[in-house]
């Protein structure tokens, strides 16, 4: 009991603060009196206020789970480490029990023995310890620059993207291409000069030293032959020029009017005359389909389907069908067998103004306001291609055995030339300055002409070679028809027609259409014309609702031709 008092007496005033107690109590996890502690080795021992085997005061026990203040326990009431509700402990003290070790079961945390003793107490970390401090090293600027410099060098050191390098033979093989490629049509245009010694011809008096002429021909394809002669000192002089003679136009009768036909009850639009040259079909403003007989040129048949203006109609000359599209969107299939629609080809997103039907396939082609040519299948009315590039409305579409297969004219001043198979741009003619209304194929030549408010042109298939320039219908050209014999005719907004020679360019006959009885002088205009197969009717439709059937006048005779040629000819 002495050496007991004696302890109690050194160890009583050591108060809070002490390692190891919490603030304001005495021993870790115990439920004391503040400022009183208990000595590690008196821990188990009987004191005055604390029985062997623990304290059963309510309230001031270690351990325990009775009510009341108690460290560690489950049950409610002012407690320290509680999940249950009530006056839990300061928010400072949880993470300093936070270390202490649990184990599941145990009455007070870190107690090896079950519910009873005084917790572990476990010796706190530095707090050096949990500062992560770490000395930066630092440089002067020269070195962070020679550092980001190697970075950069180790970064773009290989060089996988770079070309390889190439050979001769790559060199070489490369120039090739590019010289077939692109100069291929004219690295072998101009031939080689050919020099053949003839009679001489001496220059000048014997006593002087006369010099020899040698004659040389040149074989190039110009049209002006070039008379050179070559002396003795290797000089070149030309002794002449000789330009080839140009084409005369040749003499066509004129032509008259023979026949007008009334039916239709708003503009006539568009016709076409059948294989047979039987007869022909018109498609109106009136929204009908009318079939007329060629020789008399009266009605046969009628045919309505459309909701707005027919603007194009196609005869098939290898099957019954006859084809139509207008303003409606719409592209009809008729069966003139039955005479109704069998199919229609959806498609377009605009007015159909033009059609063609191809000649040996079983094609079709539309073009309208949407800016793109369709190319359908005629039997399973599938759209093959559709070919755009023009930026305005196209406005016309012709096709023929050869190539180009397809030829399209727009108002965006373009005529193109179209590679059926690719589905491609084959060329682009860009010779006009106005809008191109029409074009017409030449029945028995490769050459075709477009039509335009500047100038009519004609050009050479394939490649759309330009030929020549035929100025001088002043007017919104419409339509254009050509025949066999090379009779080019244009028909203008303003009614008036003109005649050419296909193959000069000249302009032999000009009149001006005349409206029916009854309508006004503003709806003298042409849309559309065309010759029949014989080449000895042209049938036209004109805004005065009417179709007009012209022919050569037979009593007409051959007059001399007075032609003045243009021999300063520009290349438009």
């Amino acid at each position: 009991n002495v050496r007991m008092a004696q302890e109690l007496k050194r160890n009583r005033f050591t108060g809070p603060g002490t390692p190891g107690t919490q603030p304001g109590t005495g021993t870790p996890g115990h439920s004391t009196t503040p400022g009183r502690t208990t000595p590690h080795s008196m821990r188990g021992m009987p004191t005055p206020d604390r029985p062997i085997g623990g304290s059963t005061t309510p309230g001031r026990m270690g351990g325990s789970t009775t009510p009341g203040r108690v460290t560690g326990s489950t049950t409610p009431g002012r407690m320290s480490g509680s999940t249950t509700p009530g006056r839990g402990p300061p928010r400072s003290n949880i993470k300093s029990r936070s270390v202490l070790r649990s184990t599941p079961g145990h009455g007070t945390p870190g107690h090896d023995t079950p519910g009873r003793g005084t917790p572990k107490r476990t010796p706190k970390r530095p707090a050096e310890s949990l500062v992560f401090k770490e000395d930066v090293q630092r440089h002067t600027v020269h070195t962070l620059v020679f550092r980001s410099l190697k970075r950069t060098h180790d970064m773009f050191l290989y060089d996988q993207w770079a070309p390889l390098p190439h050979s001769e033979e790559e060199r070489v093989a490369r120039k090739n291409y590019k010289l077939l490629s692109e100069y291929g049509n004219v690295k072998d245009m101009a031939a080689p000069v050919t020099i053949r010694k003839e009679k001489s011809v001496p220059l000048g008096p014997p006593s002087t030293g006369g010099q020899e002429l040698v004659a040389v021909t040149n074989n190039t394809n110009n049209n002006t032959d070039k008379q050179v002669a070559i002396n003795n000192n290797n000089k070149v002089v030309t002794l002449a020029s000789r330009r080839a003679p140009l084409p005369k136009p040749q003499w066509h009768p004129p032509w008259k009017l023979m026949r007008v036909i009334s039916g239709h009850l708003g503009w006539v639009r568009c016709l076409d005359v059948d294989h047979t040259n039987d007869w022909f079909v018109t498609g109106s403003a009136d929204r009908t389909i009318k079939i007329w007989d060629t020789a008399s040129g009266t009605l046969k048949l009628s045919l309505t389907g459309h909701i707005s203006t027919v603007r194009g109609v196609a005869v098939s000359d290898r099957h019954p069908y006859l084809f139509s599209c207008g303003e409606d969107k719409q592209v009809k299939c008729w069966d003139l067998e039955q005479n109704k629609v069998i199919r229609h080809y959806h498609g377009h997103l605009s007015a159909v103004y033009a059609l063609s039907v191809h000649p040996t396939l079983d094609i079709l082609c539309s073009v309208g306001r949407d800016a793109a040519c369709r190319v359908w299948d005629m039997r399973t009315k599938a759209c093959i291609h559709t070919l755009t590039g023009h930026t305005n409305t196209v406005s016309d579409v012709k096709t023929q055995a050869t190539e180009p297969q397809i030829i399209t004219s727009s108002h965006d001043c373009t005529v193109r030339l179209w590679d059926i198979v690719a589905g491609k741009t084959r060329a682009t003619l860009t010779n006009h300055k106005k809008s191109i209304r029409s074009l017409v194929l030449h029945p028995t030549q490769c050459t075709f002409g477009s039509a335009s408010a500047d100038n009519i042109k004609q050009w050479k298939c394939p490649e759309g070679e330009f030929i020549q320039n035929l100025p001088g219908h002043n007017a919104i050209l419409n339509t254009l028809a050509l025949n066999a014999d090379g009779v080019l005719v244009s028909g203008a907004d303003n009614g008036t027609i003109h005649f050419w020679d296909w193959k000069t360019g000249y302009n032999f006959q000009r009149f001006q259409s005349q409206v029916q009885p009854g309508s006004l002088d503003s709806e003298a205009g042409l849309f559309a014309m065309k010759f029949d197969h014989s080449g000895s009717r042209l049938i036209t439709c004109e805004a005065d609702k009417t179709i007009k059937v012209y022919k050569e006048d037979e009593t007409a005779l051959e007059e001399p031709i007075n032609w003045k040629p243009d021999l300063m000819r520009k290349r438009y």
